[in-house]
């Protein structure tokens, strides 16, 4: 059955709207219907090679749809079943798995080197990040879907597959944030938001949003900062002065280059934690002294996923969506169609916040 889908053809080329041959699923497989898909930084980043994937390619890896069709050997979901595509599955057998850190799976991508589908003239198709969202329909393991919680708008639920499982996770179980510390963030796109709904959810008293355009201070408060400020070199000593001159409990660095890690560490206290989520480039140096790294005790941690298991954390937090702690549709800027993909990619490379929803 032929759909339609953004196609990177290659690293570096833009994105092609094509129609492709999606097969029907084969064992242990699951045809979805999408109902939108997130325009995620990450989809940038395998586009212009930051990070490796297979070409041809169909990007996209947070979504939600509905299963129009399931391959043998799957009982847990059934055809009208709503679900969220989790693009990083873990095997549960691997030396990370088997400790409990599912996000650190080794074998979570191994999908991204298969074939899924073809161009209409036979090119073979990998799915970008095993889900391949970016397409009317896709066709993925069982293990790459879980079933959506009740009284979740379908649309904005994509966004729980990436951007806010990621924020969330920074908060809660990478930096584990206590109530009454402070926190700054540090790049106010998608995940950013997320991760600001998320420090407030937590109880964060005093909640800093740096990101370098002025513009997104309405967002970033809507979002739960109670500070905005603008990026520059003196970003730290603006926080500190935010925070009686100590620097923050918590920072979450969310762009990935190596000058706002740098600055994200320098913005917290003698003792503090900074967890990055953004996704940088080998060329992104960061670097310290021995002397500083002793004298100050902080700590700085990579963040995988949000070091979340979403299995478990999802339903914890559909619970916020109900009852009106986390909104969903507040972290999407454009809602766009497919056709429209290549726009948002621009609009990322420009800075420009939020997240753009592609809507089927």
């Amino acid at each position: 059955m032929a759909v339609r889908a953004a196609v990177l053809p290659a690293i570096g080329a833009p994105l092609e709207i094509r129609e492709i041959d999606l097969p029907d699923p084969g064992p242990g497989q699951v045809r979805v219907r999408l109902a939108a898909a997130g325009v995620c930084h990450s989809d940038l980043s395998l586009s212009d090679g930051t990070m490796r994937v297979p070409v041809p390619a169909v990007l996209g890896h947070e979504g939600a749809g509905t299963v129009v069709a399931v391959g043998e050997g799957v009982a847990h979901l059934a055809p009208g079943a709503r679900v969220i595509l989790n693009w990083a599955p873990s095997c549960g057998t691997c030396h990370p798995c088997t400790l409990g850190e599912v996000w650190l799976c080794v074998n979570a991508l191994n999908g991204a080197a298969e074939v899924y589908a073809r161009t209409t003239d036979g090119t073979d198709l990998h799915p970008g990040l095993n889900v391949a969202a970016f397409a009317e329909e896709t066709v993925v393991p069982a293990s790459c879907v879980l079933p959506l919680p009740d009284g979740i708008p379908l649309t904005d639920a994509a966004l729980l597959g990436c951007a806010v499982l990621t924020g969330y996770g920074a908060v809660h179980h990478c930096a584990r944030l206590r109530a009454g510390e402070t926190v700054a963030v540090f790049g106010v796109g998608g995940v950013g938001l997320a991760t600001l709904q998320a420090a407030r959810i937590a109880g964060a008293s005093t909640i800093v949003a740096v990101d370098v355009s002025p513009e997104k201070e309405e967002l970033a408060r809507a979002a739960g900062a109670t500070e905005y400020v603008v990026a520059s070199e003196g970003t730290p000593r603006e926080i500190r002065a935010l925070t009686g001159k100590q620097g923050v409990d918590v920072a979450v660095e969310c762009v990935g280059r190596a000058v706002t890690i740098r600055t994200a560490w320098e913005s917290t206290r003698r003792g503090g934690r900074t967890a990055v989520v953004g996704i940088g480039g080998k060329d992104q140096q960061v670097t310290f002294n021995a002397l500083e790294l002793f004298h100050w005790g902080r700590t700085l941690a990579g963040c995988v996923y949000g070091n979340c298991d979403p299995a478990q954390d999802l339903p914890v937090l559909a619970d916020h969506v109900r009852a009106g702690r986390l909104d969903l549709s507040a972290l999407v800027t454009e809602r766009i169609a497919l056709e429209d993909i290549p726009g948002a990619f621009d609009n990322m490379l420009a800075g420009k916040g939020g997240r753009a929803l592609v809507v089927f």
